[in-house]
Parts: structure tokens; C-alpha cells; sequence
């Protein structure tokens, strides 16, 4: 067995214990390989064992794996999870199935414009600042209905659900705690009407409590490839 496939089956057992936990069903949480980073090589072996999701953070560095695996049989489904810049999203547009990353209008704006007609809708989720750290990305909790309710009525874009990236906290208990705000703010949106069926958070450290908080979406890189590597230049 190799090193990728043992660290899998270690992921999918630490998913599936949470999901027992949590009383849930496993096919109700999806894995999205985070493969910023990595090579194509690797994204090309994890493939083989049956993983098809998989998320970059770097737009460049996107636009290339994307490119160079077209030939994979499922083909991949590429979810873009980091920050966007106004001058980088039709790459984006052009390529994912989905975008985690959105905390402004304009941005959203530039995707529907520049999403293909022959394309299905891109798929997308808010970001959400659960913990006001600084440099990270997110529309603040009382702003999120008003850029929800506008960025569900902008064409070739389906709004999916809500993402964050909490603070690091140690312990499951304090971990929850914002998870659950996140999937709070979720109710109370499609209390108001909207569909939103996504939750993206739970990253290695942390997806039993984003198990137990309800995501659909675990967001997974040092558990499945080891530590990370420098980041590629842009």
C-alpha cells in the first residue's frame, strides 16, 4: 500500500467515525481534495483511488493542472477556494464547477459574466469571517442575506451554501463553536427563502467538528498529501 492510499483510508475512517457520531448518513459528506501545491502526478494518483473533487487555491497554478489533466476519465471537478482577484476570475469562470470564495458582489458580477452559455451554472458558496482575523477573506455574518439575496438572482451562477476557514482552536469543543455559526447563519438564510444546501468547512484538523456541525463539504490537503509545500509563484 502506498503512503497516499494508507493516508486515504485514514481520512475516510476519521469521516466515517464522525459521521456515526453525528448520526449521519457518509454519503451525506463530500471530500474535496485540497491540492494546492501538489503536483499533477499526485492529483493523478489520488484520482486513480477514486477521488474526483479537488480544490486549488492559486489561480496561475489552477489554470495549469487544470489544462494539463483534461484527459482523466471521470474527468475531474475542480473547485476553486481561494481569494479572487477582479483581473483573475475568467480563468476561473472559464474552467471550475464550483468557486467557495465569494465576499463581494463584484466578484460574483465578473463570474456570471464571464461563465460560458454552454457551460452548466457555476456552482458557488459565500465566504463567511467567522473570526475577524486579519487578511482573511469573508463578508461579515450581518451582511451575508443581503449579498446572498443578490448574488442568487445573477445568471449562470447557482448559490450553493456558505464556506469559512474559523481560526485555529484546540479542542472539539472550541472548534464547534464557529462551525455552528456557520451552519446557523445557513438556517437563517433559508429561512428567508433562499435553498442553500452546502456548508464548506472542516479542514484535517478539524473535520470531526465540522462533521458534527453539519458540513456536506470537508476541505482536506495535509491528511491526504502530508505537509504542505511552498506556495507556487503566481
Amino acid at each position: 500500500m502506498t503512503q497516499l492510499e494508507d493516508d486515504r483510508k485514514r481520512v475516510e475512517r476519521r469521516i466515517t467515525s464522525a459521521c456515526q457520531q453525528a448520526g449521519r448518513e457518509r454519503d451525506e459528506v463530500q471530500v474535496l481534495a485540497v491540492s494546492k501545491t501538489r503536483g499533477t502526478a499526485e492529483i493523478r494518483a489520488l484520482h486513480a483511488l477514486g477521488q474526483r473533487r479537488f480544490g486549488e487555491n492559486y489561480v496561475q497554478e489552477f489554470v495549469g493542472k487544470h489544462d494539463a489533466l483534461t484527459d482523466l476519465d471521470p474527468p475531474v471537478e475542480w473547485h476553486f477556494i481561494g481569494a479572487l482577484q477582479t483581473n483573475k476570475t475568467r480563468p476561473v469562470a472559464e474552467r471550475a464547477a464550483w468557486v467557495h470564495g465569494i465576499d463581494r458582489l463584484k466578484i460574483a458580477e465578473r463570474l456570471s459574466r464571464q461563465r460560458p452559455e454552454a457551460m452548466a451554472p457555476l456552482q458557488v458558496c459565500l465566504q463567511v469571517d467567522l473570526s475577524g482575523e486579519p487578511g482573511k477573506g469573508g463578508v461579515q455574518p450581518p451582511e451575508a442575506g443581503r449579498l446572498a439575496a443578490s448574488v442568487a438572482r445573477l445568471p449562470n451562477l447557482a448559490l450553493r451554501g456558505l464556506m469559512a476557514i474559523p481560526a485555529p482552536a484546540q479542542g472539539l469543543a472550541e472548534q464547534r463553536r464557529p462551525l455552528a455559526r456557520l451552519r446557523e447563519l445557513r438556517d437563517a438564510l433559508n429561512a428567508q427563502g433562499l435553498e442553500l444546501d452546502t456548508l464548506s468547512m472542516g479542514m484535517s484538523d478539524d473535520l470531526e467538528a465540522a462533521i458534527l456541525e453539519g458540513s456536506t463539504l470537508v476541505r482536506i490537503g495535509t491528511a491526504l498529501f502530508g505537509p504542505r509545500r511552498p506556495k507556487a509563484r503566481q
